[in-house]
């Protein structure tokens, strides 16, 4: 229940963490937004006007008298469908164009701008025409209205007419045998023959009469198909969202496809980027995120109190609470893949916090692949090592030589073992030499801390983790991958070590070259020229495989 209830408030942090990383890709989102109102305003200045019109005509089937409760009609039922579907067609269409003046290859254009409709439960149809100005509008509207009503008027007329002219053809044929038959009752005298002369007669005579009735009621129809009940007018304004909203509706599509495109980004970077990614992945605390500034010092803390000392003093505080470390006293400082020389510097300054606060502190360069703190931290010659002496270290063969006196300024002093270049970095760092060097923690109210190579790019880290325990994790996140910092946590639970925290930094801080001679020239003496790397072969400690 309780991680329930822990996942249900973590899950509004992890979508602050989520929107502040989408926030992050600044140039996505602007540029969204940008291109978004681009295109709003070239819709709304580069297109035309347009302006709709709209004319409704009341369809009507032909009828005797149309006040009549029970009129006869030719179309006994009027199918709306059927007309709106009519209304739409070429016939009309053509019609349309010749009432306005135009080519008949422009039937099919003016169609494209035409839309009927018909409002429901009603026998009213509505032609509502687009055109580039309000009078086109209108006119067009007007013209297929009257064209509709011209073919359906037509039409039913020629429906009349050809019924007409149908029921004439049966008539004359029977108004001919009619009379002939009378003709042939005037000379009949036998009453039996003239009585069945006379019921033929009356027959057709009967025939006669209906068809004469049926052509009366045709001629006698109103043939008119409908009525204009509404005349379209020039529209007063221009159809469309108008020229603000177009802008602002381009603003928040390109805004909402910035934001989209800044999402997948998020999703596929594999950069870490952010203080809770890099935390989640190693599963430690962000012990300080150092500032930018515009020359980093490699020894900060004992000479000032700016907001980079701050922060080592921060970072160094929390260690010095943190129960792993209180117990061991030992910590190794790395960085995933060598991303410059902030991990020296986070080793030197946390080195110097702790002297500040009263330890007795050694800082061991086992970085044996780039060595060179030595040349670049000073070096107080009027103070021996405290170091040399304790637990047989005095003379043992680390490659570095002895350790010197630094002088952190404010912070006191501390002493350093430097590193040096050798063949074998792996036995030396497994060496006796090296558990002794380390077991100076055991010592009351003292601290080790070791710098060592980048994790990813060599084991060496790795051969350590089992006698310092203690790990910090330097690292840029804009640039190491989420995926290398779970490979680092992976490898150091491995080894039998612990992830105590991360110190971030920012990419581009423009640091002292690490390789640079002059770089921190000490204040007080001289150091003496650099010895050269031991012979190996004459330290058979060195080159022996040895554990704590």
């Amino acid at each position: 229940m309780n991680e329930e209830a822990r996942a249900q408030q973590d899950e509004p942090e992890l979508l602050r963490d989520q929107v502040q990383q989408v926030l992050r890709h600044r140039v996505l989102v602007v540029g969204g937004l940008v291109a978004g109102l681009l295109a709003g305003s070239w819709f709304a200045f580069g297109s035309s006007p347009t302006y709709e019109s709209s004319s409704e005509v009341l369809v009507r089937a032909a009828t005797i008298n149309p006040y009549a409760t029970s009129g006869v009609s030719v179309d006994k039922q009027i199918s709306i469908s059927s007309e709106r579907q009519m209304a739409g067609g070429n016939a009309v269409a053509a019609r349309a164009a010749a009432k306005l003046g135009r080519e008949p290859g422009d039937v099919g254009a003016l169609q494209r701008h035409l839309q009927v409709t018909n409002p429901p439960n009603t026998l009213v149809l509505k032609f509502t025409y687009v055109g580039t100005t309000p009078k086109a509008a209108a006119r067009g509207a007007d013209a297929f209205a009257a064209a509709y009503l011209d073919y359906r008027q037509k039409q039913t007329a020629g429906t009349v007419n050809a019924m007409i002219s149908g029921y004439k053809k049966q008539l004359n044929p029977l108004t001919k045998q009619r009379q002939d038959l009378l003709d042939q009752i005037d000379q009949l005298q036998d009453d039996t023959e003239k009585g069945t002369a006379l019921a033929a007669q009356a027959n057709l005579l009967s025939q006669i009469t209906e068809l004469t009735n049926d052509i009366s009621e045709l001629q006698a129809l109103d043939t008119t198909p409908g009525y204009v009940t509404v005349t379209a007018e020039p529209a007063t304004g221009a159809e469309g969202l108008g020229k603000p909203l177009l802008i602002g509706l381009g603003g928040v599509v390109g805004l909402a496809l910035g934001l989209l495109g800044a999402w997948l980004r998020m999703v596929f970077d594999p950069a870490a980027r952010s203080e809770d990614t890099v935390a989640r992945a190693l599963r430690a605390p962000v012990l300080g995120a150092l500032p930018r500034v515009p020359e980093e010092p490699l020894l900060a803390a004992g000479h000032g109190d700016g907001k980079l000392a701050e922060q080592y003093r921060s970072v160094a505080f929390r260690l010095a609470y943190d129960r792993h470390f209180a117990d061991r006293r030992r910590l190794l400082v790395v960085e995933p893949n060598g991303e410059g020389g902030t991990a020296s510097a986070v080793a030197v300054n946390l080195t110097a916090c702790f002297a500040e606060t009263g330890m007795t502190a050694l800082l061991v360069e086992a970085d044996l692949r780039r060595p060179g703190l030595r040349q670049r931290l000073p070096e107080m010659t009027e103070i021996r090592p405290t170091w040399a002496g304790r637990d047989g270290l005095d003379g043992a063969p680390w490659p570095g030589g002895r350790p010197v006196t630094v002088d952190a300024g404010e912070s006191g002093t501390f002493e350093l073992v430097p590193g040096a270049r050798v063949p074998h970095v792996a036995r030396t760092l497994t060496s006796p030499a090296t558990t002794r060097l380390i077991d100076q923690a055991d010592a009351l109210n003292t601290s080790v801390v070791v710098l060592a190579p980048p994790v990813l790019s060599y084991a060496d880290a790795l051969a350590l983790v089992d006698r310092v325990d203690g790990v910090v994790v330097v690292c840029d996140p804009r640039t190491v991958s989420r995926t290398d910092l779970e490979r680092i946590r992976e490898l150091i639970e491995g080894a039998g070590g612990q992830v105590l925290g991360v110190v971030l930094h920012q990419g581009g801080r423009q640091r002292r070259s690490r390789r640079t001679p002059d770089a921190g020239r000490p204040a007080r003496g001289v150091r003496p020229e650099r010895p050269a790397p031991a012979d190996l072969s004459a330290a058979p400690d060195s080159v022996t495989s040895g554990t704590r």
